[in-house]
């Protein structure tokens, strides 16, 4: 028995122990052990520490003590548990071998239940980044996820979904899509990720305009009234073990091919879709670099939508700078929104929102040319009052462009010299974005005022950068001028000899 101190800070699902209470139970750091009150019990993982708690003394952060009902001064049990069998199958993963099925299963369990530990974890995500996984266990993985979460059955209408792969700046096309595919009268139930390693995922943006923390009922409730809806997956359980494993990937800024294979596949099925259109962005400093690979992640989502009975259509799209102009949760909100008020805007936003909307309307048979179909719904104003619908429906208010709040704090890197932008840096306008704040800044981001073939003049904006605290534009400006997110080139490189 020891006594409980109750922190009032998280530290997961972990207690800290005196190293003297450790070594009498056998226990090493990162151990597991079982807490019992009573009836009430959970495993925790073990912290060891010679100073922070005396011995016969254990403390427990507040989350974990209020699960299993105990506060300061409360003896509480404690036994070692051994570590789960799944550890095992890690372990063979990482040595490049094969999993199967049920050792598959086991893992997502696990990793549901939280008997796996962040370390456990942060080992099979990179076992999968180094060796990969072959289809089978990409199958068996997508199915372990769709079971041990939530699903949704719709009682009429035909469901279709849209994702992206991500890695291109700017990727706001969902929020024009949804509400032009969700006038056509399909339902389109879009779940959506927060950002890994970019300025912004769509349920951060989104987030700007409503709540997308919705229940498995309210997705259902409103994408059957309104047409659609944009909500956070995880807040959905739809597939939970993928959120434990976005956690993971977010600290390491990677996103093995295997895992966001699988995310994305689980959660369109775990929706009831039909349909799935799947963006993927090609481009030299996206994820997916090169044509060829681009063309073998298709084939994959193909075969993998056969073997669920979905149907799939993969598109390689341009990545080679961002779509649109504005980068960064409230700056892209305010963008879409501006896009569907006006029926004009960005071409690179508005003809790919079109082009995957177009696809969608004709993989559903609602017309045999959907990218006119689409284009007569954006025009018609039909989205615009639609996307208005759905951030009512989601609680919002905000559905004027002029109402999004963005950063105060802003600074605009000007030409130096005459010419037409060469090169955009999607990686260092990213970079930029992150570093004034965003995505968890939802008023930080970059403007891209100069994109690839338009002309320059000295003084002519290039980028302006938005930010909510001036310690942070200060840094995001330091990585503007250092890195340069944007080449400009005259028609004369150079002079040889020099004239100097």
């Amino acid at each position: 028995m020891l006594l409980v101190k109750v922190i009032p800070y998280s530290i997961g699902k972990a207690v800290i122990m005196n190293k003297d209470d450790s070594y009498e139970l056998g226990l090493i750091e990162g151990d597991r052990i079982r807490l019992c009150k009573g009836k009430s019990v959970c495993v925790a993982e073990v912290n060891i520490t010679s100073g922070m708690v005396a011995s016969g003394e254990i403390l427990i952060p507040k989350e974990l003590a209020d699960l299993i009902g105990v506060v300061d001064g409360d003896e509480i049990e404690i036994y070692p548990v051994k570590k789960p069998e799944s550890v095992i199958y890690i372990r063979k993963k990482m040595e490049g071998y094969k999993l199967s099925l049920d050792e598959i299963r086991s893992i997502i369990n696990d990793t549901v239940s939280g008997s796996l530990s962040n370390i456990e974890l942060t080992a099979f995500i990179l076992s999968n980044f180094v060796n990969g996984m072959d289809f089978d266990e990409i199958e068996w993985m997508t199915r372990a996820m769709i079971e041990t979460g939530e699903t949704i059955t719709f009682e009429r209408g035909i469901v279709v979904d849209k994702h992206s792969i991500g890695g291109v700046p700017g990727n706001k096309t969902a929020l024009l899509l949804v509400p032009i595919v969700a006038s056509s009268g399909l339902l389109i139930p879009k779940t959506a990720s927060r950002a890994i390693t970019s300025a912004t995922g769509t349920a951060d943006t989104f987030e700007v305009l409503a709540d997308v923390n919705l229940t498995v009922d309210e997705i259902k409730e409103i994408t059957e009234r309104v047409g659609g809806v944009i909500a956070w997956s995880a807040s959905a359980n739809l597939a939970p073990a993928d959120d434990r494993l976005i956690e993971i990937q977010y600290n390491l800024q990677i996103s093995p091919i295997p895992h966001f294979i699988t995310s994305i596949m689980s959660r369109k099925s775990a929706v009831g879709a039909k349909h799935v259109v799947v963006d993927i962005p090609v481009g030299e400093y996206a994820k997916v670099t090169s044509l060829d690979v681009g063309k073998e992640l298709a084939h994959k989502f193909s075969e993998l939508g056969r073997r669920f009975g979905l149907n799939v259509t993969s598109v390689i799209t341009n990545a080679r700078q961002p779509v649109g102009r504005a980068i960064g949760p409230a700056l892209e909100a305010k963008e879409a929104l501006k896009t569907l008020e006006e029926r004009k805007g960005s071409s690179s936003l508005i003809e790919k929102s079109l082009g995957l909307a177009g696809i969608l309307l004709e993989m559903s048979g609602k017309t045999s040319n959907g990218y006119e179909y689409a284009k007569e719904i954006f025009n018609s104003g039909k989205a615009y009052e639609k996307l208005k619908e759905i951030i009512l429906a989601q609680g919002g208010e905000i559905t004027k462009a002029d109402d999004v709040p963005i950063g105060d704090k802003v600074y605009t890197l000007k030409a130096t010299k005459e010419g037409a932008v060469t090169h955009v840096r999607n990686d260092v306008i990213v970079k930029i974005a992150r570093t004034a704040g965003a995505p968890k800044d939802k008023g930080a981001g970059v403007y891209l005022h100069k994109k690839r073939g338009e002309v320059v003049k000295v003084g002519d904006p290039i980028i302006t950068i938005y930010a909510e605290k001036e310690w942070k534009l200060d840094n995001a400006i330091d990585v503007a001028l250092q890195e340069k997110p944007v080449e400009i080139s005259g028609m004369i490189f150079e002079t040889y000899p020099s004239y100097i």
